[in-house]
């Protein structure tokens, strides 16, 4: 598994010439890393007496970070298994016509199935900028740079799950499914920028 590898050993086996992990896997431990860090300042604001007002939410939003992280971490595994349906269907037999069907077909579930794993992921990652963005002014500010940085990683696995959904729209022929991802994708992305952003602001004003 690639979450029990260290640090050094991912960055080896992400950096040579095998496919997988690749850049799916880096956008869920991205947005893994983004929720760890939200976990961590609401951890860090806990028990402030100067905090106690944002108490209950704070810790409302300590095991939705804590879940995301863990969630977005299996993910790094998951989606070096996400084109193994694609890869399988290509293996299929394609000796006569009624073959020829079934894999075509199975070819396009495939894919279908495929744009799942990081569709995914930018969703999680849409959820830790938000929560993010809802803990600003309520949380220990020697941690608030962590936010910022938090909201930042969360936005870099929304884009790079986003480009891997992307990657494999062309190959689908159903233009009603591919046209409601491509709707999807574009709002994850308008609201990912707009709660990056006025993190980033907030936490730079802040500095």
């Amino acid at each position: 598994m690639l979450v029990k590898m260290t640090l050094e050993e991912f960055g080896l086996v992400l950096g040579s010439d095998a496919p997988a992990p690749g850049g799916g896997s880096v956008a869920a431990l991205s947005g893994a890393l983004g929720a760890e860090l939200v976990a961590m300042v609401c951890r860090l604001s806990i028990g402030k007496k100067d905090l106690e007002a944002f108490t209950d939410e704070i810790k409302s939003a300590l095991p939705k970070a804590d879940g995301l992280a863990a969630g977005l971490l299996r993910r790094v595994d998951l989606d070096t298994e996400a084109f193994n349906s694609v890869m399988a269907a290509f293996k299929l037999p394609k000796g006569t016509d009624d073959e020829k069907q079934k894999r075509a077909a199975a070819i396009q579930q495939g894919y279908k199935e495929a744009v799942q794993s990081p569709l995914s992921i930018a969703r999680e990652c849409i959820t830790v900028l938000n929560l993010s963005q809802s803990l600003l002014g309520k949380t220990n500010p020697n941690a608030l740079s962590d936010l910022g940085v938090a909201a930042q990683q969360a936005y870099a696995g929304l884009e790079g799950a986003i480009m891997n959904v992307k990657i494999n729209l062309p190959s689908i022929k159903d233009e009603q499914f591919k046209t409601a991802i491509t709707g999807e994708l574009a709002q994850l992305l308008s609201d990912g920028r707009e709660a990056k952003e006025h993190v980033y602001d907030y936490v730079c004003g802040k500095l």
